[in-house]
Parts: structure tokens; C-alpha cells; sequence
């Protein structure tokens, strides 16, 4: 027997079967096909808990439309290029500039956060979006479908505004949702937005650079993939990719080990350095170590200066989701979106104050950071990243804290954290205070690498795992872990479905996901084009018989990723990012023209809301 049926089985047997999980017929056939994995415990009897998402489950299908369930409609809230203020010129692909476009929405929004109006309510009519705008398309963006690198200067301004956030404030008047224009909390935030670092790595020299001579104030921030709303008002938002800004030979410089071991290249794969030798790692050597960080926003406070905690490491962050403890200390989750990277944890020092939101904005610059190591018995111990401890020394080039959150990866590599299946959302369930984590895929994993919680060779369609702090306990040193869902297509062997699961229900490569106030499990996927069906959202039960039963509720159009999804206090209204439809294909000649469908724009990045024709909560 391989070791990946080896360890396939150990999956089955000890996270599956012993929590009475109903087993597909497919993963029922593959159990049996293994020597020694037994049928798993049949459910409890007695009266059934009716289903909670009782929607009509949409078909999968792949079109240029954007589909939602029977029952159900949508409206576009914003698109790319649409003006903030009433002074921005209006959307002309034609003629863009960058002085337009820092007053227009953003390319490719990702997260989304709702934070309703005013602050401290529960309004879900009325509120704030933070939304992130994580990368750009120059060829679906500008005429002749020009390469990312092959950009004139004037189109690399308009390239480098486009990213960063936007905030705006929104309003339901007559059923129908609005920007509205000119609020005082509208924002843009670009990467020449003045912020400050907080935390051991603030005033590092590793961070003096030319446009930070104190390693504290800087500038800007792009890549921003997920992120998340703290209990105090504030967006979290996570620096991903960022290393495709950067170009030049930076191989001579003290910060070369650092920038090798975060993906960073030489060649050009945007056009920035060619223009800014801020971008330019053979002139700015230390420039790249001032992203990758989780960046927090005060988005009630528009002239507040955002910033980065490097308490929380420096990773290609997928986001950042809080909880606050029964201690009342903060807990921080975060996953570092790349194959073969890891899970981490921060338990902040100081506690969480209900009424005092300045203190609170201050919990994440101090605490300590975890990587996660997994077992197949099951467990999760949580590695303390901390100058001195174990092999975080200065022999290994650790000579203070500032170096551990700058060098987060290789700590966490010396310290032996499991890596793992791209580790994207990671939120905690309202719930049952259980955490669920994301991994979308990992093609790359050979058969002699697989183990209990990443265990599939060559894993194109992705897992979510589900972990279990003791007694509810964020700060415990170990918890336990279970497989919720081993994603895929239905019939193959290696997944796990429900199985009244329907051939709609079946999905591959969770992304992003959102909790309902009930505790049920909205799920989006990235990826799932390359198995014939559209991206969208899917969402499950998490607890008995109907747990992991999921089922289709969106469909984005083709080439388009569903980023964001994230609730009203309500649950009547689900906000969605609809990322870079008619994606790799060209700005004259698109795959699809949503959602303006007009010959002379370009697809165009949105933000939709998608609500009950009946007004009832979403998912019934």
C-alpha cells in the first residue's frame, strides 16, 4: 500500500468516521478498498433538526452571467473606475489617468468588510465598505491589451493607484442599495498612503529605506488579498503578492536571504522598478521588507494613519480574522497563501476593553505570534515564535525580535511548522467558536509529502480543515483537528462528500469563506474553472447530519473568482467580490462584458449584493 493510501486511510479512520460523519458513496468506496478502515458509525437517532439553508440549490454550470439562486437577486453595488467623489470624472477606459483613478474604485476588489453606521450599532441598512483591491489586469485594463511589464509610465500610474482600498459609505434607500458620494468617511488608500509600523520590528534599520529614514513611518500598501473586521471597528487587511512589484538584482544585498525565501525575482513581472527605483531592489535593497504585513484601518476615522503590525509576522497573508478569548486576550489567525506554507496564530499581551476603542487599536502590536505543527493522531501544537527559544537564535540569525517578524518563514521553517496545502480564509465560526481553514490546492505535493492534514499528491482541489481549541480556549498551546471536507469532483475516490450531497453540490478549491449568524459555513472558491464549473459560493452545515452536506448558491461568470463574501448583522444581505472576470483573455476581445455588457468597456471588477426577493434571511 503507498503512503498516500496510507495516510488517506488514517484520514478516513481518525477524522472522519469516529465524529459520525455520513460518508459518501465515493469515499465509502475508497474506505473499504483500504485494509483496516472501517465503516463509519452510523448517526443518532431521533428526530432530525430541520436543515437550516433550505434555498433551492442552483446548478453548476459556466457562462458570462452571474448566477444566483432560485429565489434570489442581485444588484451591482460598484464596479472599477466608478467616481468616490462628485468631482471624479466618470469611467472612460479610453482616457484613464492616474489622477482619475485615485478617485475612482479600484481594480480586482477582494475583501470586503461591512462595518455598520454609526459606529457601535448593529444598522444593516446603512454602513461602511472597506474593500481591498489586491492586483491589477493591465491587459484587460487599458486598449491593445498591453503586458504587465511592457507599460509606459503614465499607464504604470494609473497600474499602481488602482491597487491599495477603497472605502465608502452605502446606504439602502427604496430596496435598492447606494454609494454615497462625498461622504466624509470616503477613502482611497494606494501605496503612497502614509502609514506607521507598530511592534518589535518597528525602528529596525532593517527598514530604513529612502522613503522610511526612521524604520516607523512609510508608505502604502498593494497586494491585498482577505482581511477582517475587528470586534473594535477596524479592517484588517492582509499584504499578499507583493513580491511581482519588485524587480532587480538584489543578490549583493544583507537582505537577499530574506527577500529569496519570499519568492522575490530579479526579472521584471510588473512594470514599477522600470519607472521607480522604489520598486528597484538593485537600488532599494530593503523596500521589499516593508510588505507582507497585516496592515489595520480605522475606517470611521478617515484621516487616522493605518498601520502595520509586525507582531503578526511578515508572510504572504492571505488575511487576518480575530476572536476575543474568554481571557479576554485577543486571537489572530492568519494563513500565508502559498504551496507549502503555514497556519499561524497571535495571542495578543494586553486584554480587549469593550469601551475603550483607542486601547483596542493598540492589542495587535504585542503578543506573541504561533506556527501551527500538525499531527494524524489528530493534534495541533502551536510553536512559539520567539527570539531566544529553541533554534531562533543568532547564530541562526535571530539576534532580536524584530528579526523573527521580519523573517517570519524561516523561524517557522527552523522551528519544524507543517507545511501546508496553501492555507488561504482562516475565521473563526460565531457559533461553536470553532476555527476553519481554507487550502485551496497544491499541485506540487509528491507522494513521499503527504500526511494526515494536507493528504492528497498532487491536491488540485483543496481541503478545509476544521480546529478545535480545548474548552474553547484560543490561547491553549495544543488543540485537536478534524477533515471537514476533502473537496473535489463527487465520483472521485480521494473526496468526502455528504452523501445526499447533489452533483451540484460538489466543489473544488475553497478560497475565502464567511459565517452566517447561524453558524453555517459560506464557502468561495478559486480554481474551480479548471474542473469545468463556474467559481462561486457553496455553504454547509457544520454540525449534525446535515454537516458538510453543501450546496451551490452562486455562480460568477466565466474567469471570474468570488472574493469577500461577508454578511449584514441581518443575514439579509451578502456583499460579494466578483474578481477579474474574463480573466486571460484581452481588453478588446473579452470572454465576458459583464456586468455593463457594452462593447465599448471591458469586463469590469465588482462589488455585488445579493438578497431574498422575500426579504427573509439569506440561505432560507
Amino acid at each position: 500500500m503507498t503512503k498516500q493510501a496510507s495516510t488517506f486511510q488514517a484520514v478516513l479512520n481518525k477524522r472522519l468516521s469516529r465524529r459520525n460523519f455520513l460518508f459518501s458513496g465515493s469515499a465509502l468506496a475508497a474506505a473499504s478498498a483500504l485494509p483496516g478502515c472501517s465503516k463509519p458509525a452510523s448517526p443518532p437517532t431521533g428526530a432530525a433538526k430541520p436543515a437550516s439553508l433550505s434555498f433551492t440549490e442552483l446548478p453548476q454550470g459556466l457562462d458570462n452571467q452571474l448566477a444566483v439562486a432560485p429565489g434570489y437577486d442581485y444588484e451591482v453595488l460598484i464596479r472599477w473606475g466608478d467616481p468616490l467623489f462628485s468631482d471624479a470624472a466618470e469611467f472612460n477606459p479610453q482616457q484613464q489617468s492616474a489622477k482619475q483613478q485615485a478617485k475612482q474604485f479600484g481594480f480586482n476588489n477582494d475583501f470586503i468588510g461591512f462595518l455598520p453606521l454609526p459606529l457601535g450599532s448593529q444598522n444593516s441598512d446603512h454602513g461602511l465598505l472597506a474593500v481591498n483591491h489586491e492586483y491589477t489586469n493591465p491587459s484587460m485594463m487599458f486598449p491593445g491589451s498591453p503586458s504587465a511589464v511592457g507599460l509606459d509610465r503614465e499607464h504604470t500610474d494609473v497600474d499602481i493607484v488602482a491597487h491599495g482600498l477603497s472605502v465608502v459609505e452605502i446606504k439602502q434607500r427604496s430596496n435598492q442599495w447606494q454609494v454615497v458620494k462625498d461622504s466624509r468617511y470616503t477613502r482611497r488608500i494606494t501605496p503612497y498612503t502614509p502609514m506607521k509600523f507598530s511592534g518589535a520590528a518597528a525602528a529596525s534599520k532593517r527598514l530604513h529605506t529612502a522613503i522610511s529614514t526612521d524604520g516607523v513611518h512609510t508608505l502604502g500598501t498593494y497586494g491585498n488579498c482577505a482581511g477582517g473586521v475587528t470586534p473594535w471597528g477596524t479592517v484588517l487587511s492582509g499584504e499578499e503578492n507583493t513580491d511581482y512589484m519588485f524587480a532587480g538584482d538584489y543578490s549583493n544585498s544583507e537582505a537577499a536571504e530574506s527577500h529569496q525565501r519570499f519568492g522575490m525575482k530579479a526579472e521584471a513581472r510588473k512594470s514599477w522598478a522600470q519607472h521607480y527605483a522604489r520598486w528597484d531592489m538593485s537600488q532599494q535593497a530593503n523596500e521589499p521588507l516593508h510588505m507582507g504585513w497585516i496592515v489595520e484601518i480605522d475606517p470611521y476615522e478617515p484621516d487616522s494613519v493605518p498601520q502595520k503590525h509586525t507582531a503578526l509576522g511578515r508572510f504572504k497573508h492571505e488575511g487576518c480574522n480575530v476572536f476575543i478569548n474568554s481571557d479576554q486576550r485577543v486571537v489572530a489567525y492568519s494563513g500565508d497563501d502559498q504551496r507549502f506554507e503555514y497556519l499561524y496564530k497571535f495571542v495578543s499581551k494586553q486584554r480587549y476593553q469593550p469601551d475603550n476603542r483607542q486601547a483596542n487599536k493598540q492589542l495587535l502590536s504585542e503578543g506573541t505570534l504561533y506556527c501551527a505543527k500538525f499531527s494524524d493522531d489528530g493534534s495541533l501544537s502551536w510553536l512559539p515564535l520567539v527570539q531566544g527559544s529553541g533554534p531562533l537564535t543568532a547564530q541562526n540569525g535571530f539576534k532580536q525580535q524584530s528579526d523573527v517578524s521580519i523573517d517570519t518563514r524561516k523561524a517557522a521553517d527552523l522551528l519544524g511548522a507543517t507545511p501546508m496545502d496553501r492555507p488561504e480564509d482562516v475565521e473563526v465560526n460565531p457559533v461553536n467558536g470553532r476555527v476553519y481553514v481554507m487550502l485551496t490546492n497544491n499541485d506540487e505535493r509528491l507522494d513521499n509529502q503527504t500526511d494526515g492534514v494536507n493528504p492528497r499528491a498532487n491536491n488540485t482541489a483543496g481541503q478545509i480543515v476544521e480546529l478545535i481549541p480545548p474548552g474553547g480556549d484560543h490561547s491553549a498551546d495544543t488543540f485537536s483537528w478534524e477533515m471537514l471536507l476533502l473537496a473535489g469532483r463527487r465520483d472521485e475516490e480521494s473526496t468526502n462528500y455528504h452523501p445526499q450531497t447533489s452533483d451540484n453540490g460538489w466543489l473544488a478549491c475553497p478560497d475565502n469563506c464567511a459565517f452566517d449568524s447561524q453558524g453555517n459555513l459560506w464557502i468561495a472558491t478559486d480554481g474551480a474553472e479548471n474542473f469545468g464549473i463556474a467559481d462561486g459560493i457553496w455553504c454547509c452545515e457544520v454540525e449534525g447530519e446535515n454537516r458538510a452536506l453543501t450546496k451551490r448558491f452562486l455562480r460568477t461568470p466565466v474567469g471570474a473568482e468570488l472574493c469577500g463574501p461577508y454578511f449584514t448583522p441581518d443575514d439579509k444581505h451578502l456583499f460579494c467580490s466578483i474578481q477579474h472576470p474574463g480573466n486571460s483573455s484581452s481588453f478588446e476581445n473579452p470572454s465576458t462584458r459583464w456586468p455593463d455588457f457594452d462593447k465599448k468597456l471591458p469586463p469590469r471588477p465588482s462589488v455585488v449584493v445579493v438578497s431574498k426577493t422575500d426579504g427573509d434571511v439569506i440561505g432560507s
